[in-house]
């Protein structure tokens, strides 16, 4: 049986938020579960499978973003051959009896989506290339970072299977409003890193330190929280092996260096190739206001408005084209892809 973690927390929401899933895991019905990055859904679910009637049975994790299309109907449905080649039964077949919990669910193809709904509705799973349906018993948690609903005005997710996974929706709260749990969960990380490097103790971090983490607005959460307790305590032990002293450096930013590499947006060439561009041709473009509504007060708000609006430039000047769009940002096209997602702007 695999290992389970415990969630950390007794603040109130977090609190609200563990009375929520004790109750919904025992009613056996599909669950989707609604985070930011890093909150925890995979933690949630695991927690609903354990919590639940079948905690004996499997408990089975797809990410459906990290397959493409044929290769995520080959793995949760299986593919029946008919020259010689070994069937494959697929992850709903074996998760009969258990739990299917189905990661970043807003990236299942729309096909796809009609062959799970079949699935929740009828209890049957079909392989690719297979005559018969055959009989399975699972309970789908599903999770996703984005608004389904918005998803489903857009056209890119399917209403009635939105109806069926979102019996039970559980919303997790970002950390920024769990701030009171920060200290726990900050002692919970720093001693399984200090184990891991065998070090003496965890002697925490100073006042001024502890004061700079709530003060932080952590949009990657949890998960962003642990690496920057990880980091800071390895740099600590780097100096000090015993870890004898409260830690008083925080490594927030491991990319924070006074050499660091700034991107930059090049005007055009004039006519004149030969001629070289001018020092006011070359420098950094300084943000431009955003046209549509009000410049947002907070840094992070103001950092999320301007990636939509490059976003939506780059869209526009490519005719909606995201691989020559992800070019003119001099992104990768999965880069992009991760942007548009973040956004809620998957097409």
């Amino acid at each position: 049986m695999p290992m389970r973690t415990q969630p950390v927390g007794s603040g109130e929401s977090f609190m609200g938020l563990m009375d929520r899933v004790s109750d919904v895991a025992s009613t056996e019905r599909p669950v989707l579960i609604v985070g930011e990055r890093g909150t925890g859904k995979e933690l949630i679910a695991s927690r609903l499978h354990f919590l639940s009637p079948r905690w004996e049975k499997v408990n089975v994790r797809v990410n459906c973003a990290a397959f493409d299309d044929v290769a995520l109907d080959r793995e949760l449905f299986g593919q029946t051959f008919m020259d010689g080649r070994s069937d494959t039964n697929g992850r709903v077949f074996g998760a009969n009896e258990g739990t299917l919990f189905l990661d970043s669910i807003e990236e299942m193809p729309l096909h796809l989506q009609e062959k799970l709904m079949h699935t929740i509705e009828h209890g049957q799973v079909q392989a690719t290339g297979e005559l018969y349906e055959e009989d399975v018993d699972v309970r789908v948690v599903a999770a996703t970072s984005v608004d389904l609903p918005s998803a489903v005005a857009r056209g890119a997710f399917r209403g009635d299977l939105l109806d069926r996974i979102a019996f039970h929706v559980i919303t997790l709260p970002p950390l920024r409003e769990r701030v009171e749990d920060i200290p726990a969960l900050v002692d919970h990380f720093g001693r399984q890193v200090a184990r891991s490097l065998e070090a003496e103790q965890f002697p925490g971090f100073t006042a001024e330190a502890q004061e700079a983490m709530r003060a932080h607005p952590f949009p990657g959460n949890v998960r962003e929280l642990k690496l920057i307790v990880e980091r800071s305590a390895v740099q600590a032990f780097l100096q000090d092996e015993s870890l004898s002293q409260p830690i008083d450096t925080l490594d927030i930013d491991p990319f924070d260096s006074p050499y660091r590499v700034q991107d930059r947006i090049i005007a055009p060439m004039t006519q004149n190739t030969n001629a070289m561009p001018s020092s006011a041709q070359v420098q950094p473009q300084a943000p431009q206001s955003i046209e549509s509504g009000p410049i947002p007060e907070s840094f992070s708000d103001r950092v999320i408005a301007f990636e939509r609006r490059l976003i939506d430039e780059a869209l526009r000047a490519t005719n909606d084209h995201q691989g020559k769009a992800a070019e003119r940002l001099d992104l990768s096209y999965h880069q992009f892809r991760g942007l548009l997602r973040k956004h809620g702007l998957k097409k």
